[in-house]
């Protein structure tokens, strides 16, 4: 019987196009039903990719003890703290208008996104 290929090298190098990571974590913050273990796994995943390549061990190290402090944080502290952690991985924290609104033409040319950090 023929083996797969493991997943989590081809999800990593996926990862390391930014635009696929902040794709991949605002799927996850997009959930429906979202489960709190899967955004952290999520963040963990994009670091490996982008974060771990670009910081030393010492630095790396560091910036994961960082996301588990930004986790445990609670309110809008957590929400900035995130932002300022994912800045540090060239990504930033964004909220943007539902594709499903209905927007009249006027709204549509505006800008609708606001950054975080």
């Amino acid at each position: 019987m023929p083996r797969s290929l493991p997943y989590h090298p081809f999800k990593i190098q996926n990862l390391k196009d930014t635009k696929y990571s902040a794709g991949y974590i605002t799927a996850i913050l997009e959930e429906k039903d979202p489960e709190p273990d899967l955004l952290e796994a999520a963040l963990k995943d994009v670091f490996e990719a982008i974060g771990q390549p670009i910081l030393s061990e010492e630095e790396a190290k560091q910036h994961l003890e960082k996301l588990d402090e930004v986790l445990s944080k609670k309110g809008s502290d957590a929400i900035y703290s995130l932002g300022e952690w994912l800045n540090a991985l060239g990504l930033k924290l964004t909220v943007t208008v539902c594709e499903s609104e209905q927007e009249s033409p006027a709204e549509a040319a505006e800008p609708s996104e606001v950054t975080v950090g």
